[in-house]
């Protein structure tokens, strides 16, 4: 069974993979495949919900959802992501939200997109037992503030931020940190200067682990991000089963015999 300690200790040691999953289906092939971490990202507002970012997603799906994955698995760890302005308004709101998704759906750790007003939070929620996984880089809840999904740590100041970001929140207890979208030379740096796990996504190959989101390795989409990669065709899948099930059925193919059953008492009813 991974825990966030045996997440900790993978540092430098074996990869770490992580996936993220929305469901309990696909959590449970995930889990079968040996996979070490699911994420129920907030990513799911793209991915899952037909929104057109993350800012929409609430509480209470990113909550649901968490509590599907958590009863379809039983090894690996499972992290919830606190969605846009469930954290960092207010403190007592804050420990609130994060402990509901350990309490009410029963997820090992939260993750936070970080930054400066994320250090404390991050103290006083591990303070509290609530494990927290730290985010770094691109943070989709800032796409706004951003001005779009682009590259982060390009420049000098921002680089040394992002290094100086992820020292602070290993120093308040994060058990690990995500570094999404920067230069693989930089991830290797902030990678060099914890001793917590990094996980990257985007962030080329020299991070302690790795973590996509799942429609874009299954292919369910018809686009994912270039530093992404679809390892199948399940969106082909889909077309060629669902176009079978709809030629079937008008051709009279389905339901066949083996598909009905015949109760000769009530022959006569009409």
């Amino acid at each position: 069974m991974t825990t966030t300690r045996t997440v900790r200790e993978m540092a430098g040691e074996e990869p770490i993979t992580m996936l993220t999953a929305y469901d309990a289906p696909t959590a449970e092939v995930i889990e079968e495949a040996g996979v070490d971490v699911i994420l129920v990202g907030d990513s799911m507002g793209n991915a899952v919900l037909g929104y057109d970012s993350t800012l929409p997603v609430t509480v209470d799906e990113v909550a649901s959802r968490t509590g599907a994955v958590a009863r379809a698995t039983d090894d690996a760890l499972v992290v919830a992501d606190m969605p846009f302005l469930s954290f960092g308004v207010d403190d007592a709101e804050s420990i609130e939200n994060a402990g509901r998704m350990l309490k009410e759906a029963d997820a090992d750790a939260v993750k936070l997109e970080s930054g400066p007003h994320t250090v404390e939070l991050t103290r006083r929620l591990t303070d509290l037992g609530i494990p927290v996984m730290a985010h770094l880089g691109l943070t989709p809840q800032h796409v706004n503030q951003l001005g779009g999904y682009t590259r982060q740590g390009t420049e000098r100041d921002a680089a040394e931020e992002i290094v100086e970001l992820a020292r602070d929140h290993e120093e308040a207890g994060a058990f690990s940190l995500v570094l999404e979208h920067v230069p693989s030379n930089l991830a290797r740096q902030v990678t060099e200067a914890l001793s917590i796990p990094t996980i990257g996504i985007g962030a080329g190959p020299d991070t302690d682990g790795q973590v996509l989101v799942v429609t874009d390795v299954l292919g369910l989409d018809d686009w994912s991000p270039p530093f992404s990669k679809q390892f199948g065709d399940v969106r082909g899948e889909m077309q060629r089963a669902v176009s079978e099930y709809r030629r079937a059925v008008e051709s009279g193919e389905f339901p066949a015999e083996e598909h009905s059953h015949v109760e000769h008492d009530v022959d006569d009813v009409y």
